[in-house]
Formats: C-alpha cells, sequence, structure tokens
C-alpha cells in the first residue's frame, strides 16, 4: 500500500540491474528480470546497463531522482560490500536522502553460483524483495557523535611508531603505549633488515627519533591498556605503568647508562626512565591503533632436537651470534666450537599438519604460512657464505616462498655462492640424530628433488627458521571484544576492502599482531590505520550509519532480555523512567547486529534501516515469486 513517509510523496521506485560485463548477464536474462521489476508495485523506472557502478550508470540513478521519476532507489549488482557507498553517493549527489536504497545482490548471490532459469528466477525474486523492502524505507540520518582530536597506538615497534608518528603529522596528539621499556619491537632483534640490507639499528633510530622528537606525541613505556570504555570518537582509557621486571630488567641492565633515543643492539631504543612505582593514567582518544606485534614460535622440547642438543639453534639466535663484533676470522664459532657445515630448516612452527606436528602451548597448530621466514633464512645463508666461504650450508625446505620486491634475489645468490638445496615432503621431514667423528650432528632427510632419495647430512649445527605466531593478547581480547581469526591473530573486517579496520569504530590495525608481514609491510599497514584514523578525526566530529536499534518506551516492560544478549559492551543500558526500568540503546555503540530485536519478548526494539515490517515485505515478495526448483 502506498503511503507518505517522512511527509514526502508516495514511493516511486527505480529498479537498475546491472550486467556486470558478463558476470551477470551470462547466466540472467537481465532483460526478463528488468520487465519483471517493471510490473511490480510502486515501480516508476526500471533499467539496466553493463556497469552501473559506472559514472554512466550512476547518471541513469541521478537523473531520474532529478526530473522527478523516482525517491526510492534499488539497485540489483554485485555484493553491497564493494559499491553501496557509490550508489548512496550518487544518491545524496542527486539531493535525495541515501538511505532510500536497498540493493539486491544478483552476482555472489546468483549468476556466480546459478545458472539457467533458475539464475533468472532467483534475480527476479531478489529484485521483487528489495522493491517491497524499499517501499518501506524511511529517511535516515547518520549519528554525528563528537571526536577527541587524540588518538592511542598500542604497541611500540615499527607499525606502532609509524603510526604515531603519520598520526602527529595530521595534527593530532598521540599517546604511544609500549608493554617493554623500549621501542622497537622485534625489528630490534634483527641486525639487517631485508631487502635493503640496512641495519636494523639505524632504521629504529631514525624513526624512533621522529616519534621522541614530536611534542605531539606522549610515549608511556612499561605500560599496558588496564580499563576501556566508549565509543568512537570517545575512547576512555586507563593504562598502567609498572616498574619493570624479570626479562625487561636484564635489557635495562644491558642497556646500562645508554640516553634516551639511543638504540642498544638487540635491546631497542631507550625511551626515558622506567617508572619507580605502578602509576596510572587516563586518557581519552577518538581513535586507537593496535600495533601488538607477534611472537616468534618456540620449538617444543624435543623438536628437531631442540632444547636437547645444543648444537640446535633458532634462527633469531643465530642472527645474534653473527652479529657479535667479537666474531673474526674465517670460520664461525658458536659455543665455542668451529662450524665446518650447517643446516638451516625451513617452516618450523609454520604450516603444520594435523597429525605431523604436535599442538604447542595454545593447544592449537599453526598453520598459517609466516611468509617471511623463507627470505630471513636466505639472508642468513648469503651472508654465512659471504663471510665463511669454507662453510657448508644446506637449505632443507618444504617450498620457497620469496614473494617480495627484492626478496627473490636472495634465493638466486643463495644458489650462486653454493648454497646446497634439498627440498623435503611436509610429511617426512628432517630427523636430527647424534654425529660421528666428522660432525656433530647427522641430517637425515628424503629429497623430494633426488625422487625421494634419502640423504645423510652430516652438520656442525642445525638452525630451525622458527615462524611468527599471535602475541599472547587474550587480556586486551576479552577487555575490547576483538574478532580473532583461526590462525589467533587479529581479524578484520575484510582483507581487501576493509584490510585494517576492526568491526568496531575508530578501532584499527597495524603490523603483525594481524598476520605475518614483514617490516615494510607493518609500516604500510600503520599508514594505512593512521590515515582511517586521521580522517575520521580531523573534522571534529564522526558521522556513524544510522543502522542502530531503536527502543519503543511504550512497549518495554524493562526484563533487560536486551541489555544480557546485547554483544556490545554499554551499547544498551537500564534507565530510571516513571513507569520504572527502561532499556536505552546508546547509538555510538551499537553495532547493529539486531541480537536484542530476536531478544525482546515485547517487541520493542526496532533495527532502524532493517525493521520488521521491511523484512515481511521482503519475504511476501519473495513467497508471490514463482521459483523453479534448486532456484
Amino acid at each position: 500500500m502506498s503511503k507518505l513517509i517522512d511527509g514526502q510523496e508516495p514511493p516511486k521506485i527505480g529498479v537498475y540491474v546491472c550486467h556486470c560485463g558478463g558476470n551477470i548477464s551470462d547466466h540472467v536474462e537481465v532483460a526478463k528480470v528488468v520487465e519483471q521489476a517493471g510490473g511490480l508495485a510502486n515501480v516508476t523506472v526500471a533499467r539496466d546497463n553493463s556497469f552501473m557502478c559506472s559514472d554512466p550508470g550512476q547518471e541513469l540513478i541521478i537523473e531520474d531522482i532529478k526530473s522527478g521519476k523516482v525517491n526510492r532507489i534499488v539497485v540489483a549488482s554485485c555484493a553491497p560490500s564493494l559499491h553501496e557507498t557509490t550508489f548512496r553517493g550518487a544518491i545524496a549527489r542527486a539531493g535525495l536522502n541515501p538511505y532510500l536504497y536497498e540493493h539486491a545482490n544478483i552476482r555472489e548471490q546468483v549468476s556466480w553460483v546459478h545458472h539457467g532459469e533458475g539464475a533468472t528466477a532467483k534475480a527476479a525474486a531478489l529484485v521483487a524483495a528489495a522493491v517491497g523492502k524499499a517501499g518501506e524505507l524511511e529517511a535516515l540520518e547518520p549519528i554525528r557523535v563528537e571526536a577527541e582530536a587524540h588518538a592511542t597506538v598500542l604497541g611500540g615497534g615499527v607499525a606502532g611508531m609509524s603510526a604515531a608518528r603519520d598520526l602527529a603529522a595530521q595534527g593530532l596528539k598521540v599517546a604511544l603505549v609500549e608493554k617493554s621499556p623500549f621501542l622497537g619491537g622485534q625489528v630490534a632483534q634483527l641486525d639487517k633488515t631485508f631487502p635493503s640490507g640496512e641495519a636494523a639499528g639505524e632504521v629504529l633510530s631514525a624513526l624512533a627519533a621522529q616519534v621522541l622528537g614530536d611534542e605531539r606525541i606522549t610515549v608511556y613505556t612499561c605500560a599496558e591498556l588496564s580499563e576501556y570504555s566508549g565509543y568512537v570518537g570517545s575512547f576512555k582509557l586507563k593504562i598502567r605503568r609498572t616498574p619493570p621486571m624479570g626479562e625487561d630488567l636484564e635489557r635495562l641492565g644491558l642497556a646500562g647508562d645508554a640516553a634516551s633515543g639511543q638504540f642498544v643492539p638487540f635491546v631497542g631504543v631507550v625511551a626515558g626512565p622506567a617508572p619507580q612505582a605502578a602509576e596510572e593514567v587516563e586518557l581519552v582518544s577518538g581513535a586507537m591503533v593496535l600495533a601488538t606485534g607477534f611472537e616468534h614460535y618456540t620449538p617444543a622440547m624435543g623438536e628437531y632436537g631442540y632444547a636437547e642438543m645444543p648444537e640446535v639453534i633458532t634462527l633469531p639466535e643465530l642472527i645474534r651470534i653473527m652479529a657479535d663484533e667479537s666474531l673474526g676470522g674465517e670460520q664461525l664459532v658458536v659455543n665455542g666450537k668451529a662450524i665446518n657445515s650447517l643446516a638451516l630448516i625451513h617452516c618450523v612452527g609454520s604450516r603444520q599438519i594435523p597429525g605431523v606436528h604436535q599442538p604447542g602451548p595454545s593447544g592449537q597448530l599453526n598453520q598459517h604460512c609466516s611468509r617471511v621466514c623463507c627470505t630471513a633464512t636466505l639472508q642468513a645463508a648469503c651472508e654465512l657464505r659471504e663471510r665463511f666461504p669454507e662453510t657448508n650450508v644446506f637449505e632443507l625446505y618444504r617450498d620457497i616462498r620469496t614473494y617480495g620486491r627484492g626478496h627473490e634475489e636472495y634465493y638466486l645468490n643463495a644458489g650462486r655462492s653454493g648454497v646446497i638445496f634439498a627440498r623435503f615432503e611436509p610429511e617426512a621431514p628432517p630427523v636430527i640424530t647424534a654425529g660421528g667423528e666428522d660432525s656433530a650432528l647427522t641430517v637425515t632427510v628424503p629429497d623430494k628433488l633426488l625422487a625421494g632419495e634419502e640423504l645423510a647430512i652430516g652438520v656442525d649445527l642445525v638452525v630451525l627458521a622458527v615462524g611468527m605466531e599471535p602475541r599472547d593478547n587474550q587480556s586486551l581480547v576479552e577487555k575490547m571484544k576483538l574478532p580473532v581469526g583461526a590462525d589467533r591473530f587479529l581479524l578484520e573486517v575484510h582483507p581487501k576492502l576493509r584490510p585494517v579496520e576492526l568491526p568496531s569504530a575508530g578501532i584499527y590495525l597495524a603490523g603483525a599482531c594481524q598476520a605475518p608481514m614483514d617490516t615494510s609491510e607493518a609500516a604500510n599497514a600503520a599508514g594505512a590505520a593512521a590515515a582511517k584514523a586521521g580522517a575520521i578525526l580531523s573534522a571534529g566530529f564522526v558521522e556513524l550509519d544510522p543502522f542502530v536499534a531503536e527502543v519503543d518506551q511504550s512497549k518495554c516492560v524493562g526484563s533487560g532480555a536486551c541489555l544480557a544478549a546485547c554483544l556490545a559492551d554499554d551499547a544498551i543500558e537500564m534507565i530510571d523512567t516513571p513507569e520504572g526500568k527502561r532499556a536505552q540503546v546508546n547509538p555510538a555503540l551499537c553495532m547493529g547486529c539486531g541480537v536484542c530485536v530476536a531478544a525482546c519478548e515485547q517487541g520493542a526494539i526496532e533495527l532502524a534501516g532493517w525493521t520488521l515490517g521491511q523484512y515481511e515485505s521482503m519475504v511476501d515478495a519473495i513467497v508471490a515469486q514463482a521459483l523453479p526448483q534448486g532456484a
């Protein structure tokens, strides 16, 4: 039934069906879908276009709105995650409320999974459902919240420092919170970076100088997030600083009297004095960047002989040994023993296979590829052959994955310098046993390159190329309700379209807390996170989509069922009214998930843009269609 909506004239719906360059039209009879849509109630215009997202496609919509032919828009095309924003923008430019719009996905949900008559029928049904909902749409306004021109960055490695620097460059005040007494993260545990070959200390010193020298950035070392509440524009945080203990005390001892800003090898950049007593700092931030980093995998007792044979070490340990300036001469010496030959074993703690590898302390396998280990191992192999040409170097690998710019050169140079490669099957990894008279260890491995012939390699040292695994962030995950992927790294909203965003508005990811990545990738991610955060804070306010829960106080009985079901902290609260306790939604915190709608037995909650009446109209439209079997 036609009705006035917000004082506007009755719905006049325009339907626009996209061919998607054949992605849709190769399997869906677009002309038939357009014809059927034109016969639906309230539809005044039905058109198709090769690419609705193109400028000419958007102009069709704009012209029809400006001419008064339509006041509601339905676009049938690809997934809304790709171009919903595009079409809302076009509608707004034409002078119509951008929320008087509905999207029908007939590519991913139809043409890519169906064909023939069933595909066309399903596409027509989805368009009919969208038209049914469009007739019930109401004009909405974005939610505006004031935004504090301040950002907090958790983590003081390359990603965290890069994000802090870039945020400050946009005129924002920044708090950089680092758990340890030093800046630099895991890069501080390196000697050289790849592919440039720059000294890690030089890279970190330059970056830290920019951070420590910027008066807009306040650095809190020995600090962790202790309390978290609020929403985008106004996150209320408590940062707790405590005197260093254990390993941090040892690192402070290594730093000695180093001045603030000075890099200490394999320790980090000194960032001022550590706290002498526990203290708490309260902050209000408009946005947050999480750059909490990663940990190196620690091999289990006996894994490849680790912790049982002193001649088995990890790659980070080898890097530290080779960086020792006292190590001279033409022969590598480890634990006082000359190394004539060594084997580097790839994929230790990465790409683990059920039934072959044992779960770690987390109870889970690391099935992900750590991505940087191959290049790091080859970099070490090249340096070994260059500095100690008489030392035989063996690379035992499953696959070589030198994916980055300049990384493949390490692989080529390793082969040219005389590194010997042997490829093993995942189910038949190398076995390390005690050696004989000529070597400390024997590495036995079936070589896939030699049709499975078993090699017995005598070596004096085995180096395990350990992978990257997520830092133990469980406390932070629970406090902030952060999404975690199957690999236990923090999970972004969408890997391609929103690669540094979290579902909670105003919180962004940077660096290897999100996934294994090298230093340059971490810096790039930090730049993206800082740009996103700066963009929402630059105006002094933030506009959020209005698709949030709304409570009808006249129907609410104060049962609290919605509060118990809510997935977001503080999004719903019970307030005192003359009629008693009633639910109230904080729109800035509401995620628009709709769980509370289902939990309310009184039907007192609706989700703006997705009301029960709109759902009913969609269902009615679908059941009115005659769908063939399988559509």
